[in-house]
């Protein structure tokens, strides 16, 4: 069976979804588990707001350029070696962090957890698409972003709760430690490659780009994360004033919503599998429009749950996107996921710095109007990727469409 991948049901898949569902929660909690800190940074350093909120982008910017990088050395080395030691190093970095003597130590252990980390989703989608049978794929791959999920949300109140009790930098031992663990049990876990084979020679990126379905998956991307980060920037500005005067706990609560998100992953990439990813795609998109259309309603329960919806579409299309692009990028997985994941960071960083100037511009409305013509050009693309062929003759409902 091995040259047909780990099927759904069997002891390997499910220590591999397990080992993958660890991986997950593990890197998303350790890249953002000093968000809720940032306060406690500015107080002991003395620093602005601006300043301290470093300390979340020395991390994910080096992540985002380090993801080129590893996809491709994963695609020499082997993607379990790479991401093991990725967890790892990781984890190792948020606790050196908590005997950092300074400001700039502390930073420079942040730039370290970046580059480490980078290892994971830049190559978690190669791995899954490797070993795992075509029919199991979006749902192992759904598995895996269920754990970048709770691992985003886990991590952030995991930090805040100890750092109420004992201070931040036990707060990031805790982080740390928990990360330690799971990249250990990911290592024990994680079914050695079968169906690897490296590369002798670096993949030419235009081999890829030549390629009209994973250019549009880029695409994909890149709107989709900038809704979704567009609105959970800006949502806090507008819950935390007139009329709702929220606190800051009650805004930071908003974040439990991300448990939606994993569950709605792990469904769709289960359904892409068995329906077809050119059927399903568009779906969970409908509903993350949806969603940033709802949040313009006035009461608050209606904008919460037009929250709610961004979160279920954004994760479940970001599922089924993720598992495809490992299909397509039949010859060079690695450099394909990278590419991906690029796309995924630059749509944050990019498009959600443009929905703060659509805030600062036009409120609240603003923001709705741009996340609705970005979602609106993920529908576009959904419709051309119904039309691009496959790569290879895999386009039934029981083996996702390459």
């Amino acid at each position: 069976m091995a040259s047909e991948g780990h099927a759904r049901g069997s002891p390997a898949y499910r220590r591999l979804t397990l080992a993958m569902l660890f991986a997950g929660f593990s890197t998303f909690s350790l890249l953002y588990a000093v968000q809720p800190l940032l306060p406690l940074f500015a107080a002991q350093y003395r620093l602005s707001a601006a300043a301290a909120s470093l300390a979340v982008s020395a991390a994910t910017g080096p992540l985002a350029v380090a993801i080129l990088v590893a996809g491709g050395v994963s695609d020499r080395v082997g993607r379990r070696p790479l991401m093991v030691a990725a967890m790892l190093a990781g984890a190792a970095a948020t606790l050196a962090a908590t005997v950092a003597p300074g400001w700039g130590t502390l930073v420079g252990s942040r730039v370290v957890a970046g580059l480490a980390l980078a290892g994971v989703p830049a190559v978690a989608m190669a791995y899954v698409a490797e070993e795992v049978d075509a029919a199991s794929v979006g749902h192992a791959m759904g598995l895996y972003i269920a754990g970048s999920a709770l691992g985003g949300m886990g991590g952030r109140l995991v930090a805040s709760l100890l750092a109420d009790v004992a201070g931040w930098r036990w707060a990031l031992a805790g982080v740390g430690a928990i990360g330690l663990a799971m990249g250990e049990a990911f290592r024990r876990l994680a079914p050695p490659s079968a169906r690897f084979a490296p590369l002798t020679r670096r993949p030419d990126p235009r081999r890829l780009f030549a390629d009209r379905g994973l250019v549009l998956l880029f695409a994909e991307a890149f709107v989709l994360m900038g809704v979704f980060v567009s609105i959970y920037n800006y949502a806090a500005f507008r819950l935390l004033a007139p009329p709702y005067r929220l606190g800051q706990t009650a805004v930071g609560g908003v974040f439990l919503l991300y448990i939606l998100g994993s569950a709605s992953s792990a469904w769709f990439g289960s359904l892409a599998g068995r329906a077809g990813r050119r059927r399903v795609f568009p779906w969970p998109i409908v509903i993350l429009l949806a969603g940033v259309l709802l949040t313009l309603a006035e009461p608050l329960a209606l904008v919460i749950a037009g929250i709610a919806l961004v979160t279920i579409g954004f994760f479940g299309a970001h599922s089924i996107a993720s598992a495809w692009v490992g299909r397509r990028a039949q010859a060079a997985r690695g450099e394909g996921a990278a590419w991906y994941l690029f796309a995924y960071y630059a749509g944050s960083s990019l498009l959600g710095s443009a929905g703060g100037i659509a805030w600062a511009r036009a409120a609240w409305p603003g923001v709705v109007a741009f996340g609705t013509v970005l979602a609106l050009l993920a529908l576009a693309g959904a419709a051309l990727l119904a039309r691009v062929p496959p790569v290879a003759a895999a386009d039934l409902p029981v083996a996702p469409e390459a």
